[in-house]
């Protein structure tokens, strides 16, 4: 006989092969490959513009730390979140150089920084991505043949969190590219007016996104059909487990939904 997890992954399989996602329409949670601009680092300074009071984002292939130098302190503000560098002035000033250090491959970026005072020519700055080369399969890191990390798109992300979920563990993909972040698990409100517990159990990164697994549980007495026009925050996709829970105390009264977002899941609430 077989297990409710291995039918629960067989269930699973057939929500990714047969329905499509789930992508909320509004405004604030299209997909943003168009607004950001993208530079590859070859070891020369990059150039990266702020205008007073607009935070920017530069989003790196890891966790990066900066330095900031003694004379921004008091006029840049600047916050490093798992591999996104988040950029506010205070004030306008010239091009000051600033060094930022990958956590983990051990890189070092240089970054020219300047800031001017908004006007009414001014338009909202994009985000910045920094890429760098890896060198293809046989090749070394001399060689001449580099390629670029791929983006992992909406389905592929969605896709590989409900196979950690509920696939089992020889079937696991390995996926070097994809990072596991951690997540606060505490009871929070994710759809508005619904009488559901929502916990973060597990979340991943890969380049620029971020897919949450978040866990639902039906608190109430009565069946009730999960809609993601309720759910509060800015998302890309949002994608149901299952959309409908049974009365609290059956087998059936929990599901998960991943939520795929273009910065950290906190971040995104």
């Amino acid at each position: 006989m077989k297990s409710s997890k291995q039918r629960c992954w067989q269930h699973a399989i057939l929500v990714f092969i047969l329905c499509p996602l789930m992508v909320l329409a509004d405004n604030k949670i299209l997909d943003t490959d168009e607004a950001i601009e993208r530079v590859l680092w070859k070891k020369t300074p990059i150039t990266v513009d702020l205008i007073v009071g607009q935070e920017r984002m530069v989003h790196f292939p890891d966790s990066v730390s900066v330095g900031i130098p003694q004379s921004l302190t008091p006029i840049l503000q600047s916050q490093s979140i798992n591999g996104t560098l988040y950029l506010t002035a205070q004030q306008a000033f010239e091009s000051t150089r600033v060094v930022v250090r990958s956590e983990k491959a051990e890189s070092i970026y240089v970054l020219d920084i300047s800031a001017r005072e908004s006007s009414s020519q001014n338009t909202h700055l994009s985000a910045l991505q920094v890429l760098i080369e890896h060198p293809s399969e046989g090749e070394s890191t001399s060689g001449s043949a580099m390629v670029l990390s791929p983006q992992w798109g909406y389905v592929a992300l969605t896709r590989y969190a409900a196979q950690q979920r509920y696939a089992p563990a020889r079937l696991l993909p390995n996926k070097p590219d994809i990072v596991r972040m951690p997540v606060t698990q505490t009871s929070f409100e994710l759809l508005m007016g619904a009488q559901v517990n929502a916990v973060p159990v597990a979340a991943w990164r890969a380049g620029l996104r971020t897919v949450t697994a978040v866990k639902l549980i039906n608190k109430t007495q009565q069946a009730l059909v999960l809609d993601p026009r309720q759910l509060r925050g800015a998302w890309l996709t949002a994608t149901f487990q299952h959309n409908r829970l049974l009365p609290s105390g059956n087998d059936a009264d929990s599901t998960t939904v991943y939520l795929v977002s273009d910065r950290p899941f906190e971040s995104s609430l």
